[in-house]
């Protein structure tokens, strides 16, 4: 028999102190008391209770953690798919209004280059219109003064003679006045004509005088 004490015994068998105390109680352990130290008495042949590996189960906080912690991380990888998929969309969308930009300032000039040319087209076609009253004019004009020699352009004498505009203006008002009743006043179309050779205007020239 071999002697231990109580923590001695509970290291031995791998048990706590309280289990030792109770093998005594019950009596499956012999002990006594020596020097005011409580021991008990054990059989080297009886083989010793080898202490059990016990496996702490996890507690409700770690699992609670844990499954944060899974849930973090899908959450973490949905928000980087989803900033990977907005960024090529933003990409996408700058490239599309690149491209309808492009497409915009082409049928842009497509349409000006168009009216540019329709422009061209009526003013080739119309300037020669708006000129030609003018050739006529001096046309009619020529062939008044070849046949009529006498007869000499009202516009033309007084520019010749350095007439200023605004005696210009009231002369051919004076002359609009007296085409109908006076001889030396001759009218073709919207010209004046008059006969210096044969009338004397000084009455008409001298207005504003």
């Amino acid at each position: 028999m071999k002697k231990m004490t109580i923590i001695e015994a509970s290291e031995y068998f791998g048990v706590s102190k309280e289990a030792i105390h109770n093998r005594v109680r019950r009596g499956s352990l012999k002990s006594d008391v020596e020097d005011g130290v409580k021991i008990v008495f054990i059989d080297e042949q009886k083989p010793q209770v080898r202490k059990t590996r016990q496996v702490k189960a996890p507690s409700t906080d770690d699992r609670y953690y844990k499954l944060l912690e899974e849930q973090n991380a899908k959450l973490q990888a949905k928000v980087e798919k989803l900033e990977d998929e907005t960024k090529t969309l933003r990409e996408q969308k700058e490239q599309m209004l690149i491209a309808e930009k492009i497409n915009i300032e082409q049928i842009y000039k497509e349409k000006d280059e168009q009216l540019k040319n329709f422009l061209n087209a009526i003013s080739s076609k119309f300037i020669p219109q708006v000129e030609e009253p003018l050739k006529i004019e001096e046309h009619v004009e020529a062939e008044i003064e070849e046949t009529k020699p006498k007869l000499i352009s009202l516009k033309k004498y007084l520019k010749k003679n350095n007439i200023s505009t605004k005696k210009i203006d009231k002369i051919f008002k004076k002359f609009k006045k007296l085409s109908k009743k006076d001889e030396r006043v001759v009218k073709v179309g919207a010209k004046y004509y008059i006969d210096i050779e044969k009338y004397n205007y000084d009455d008409i020239f001298k207005i504003g005088k």
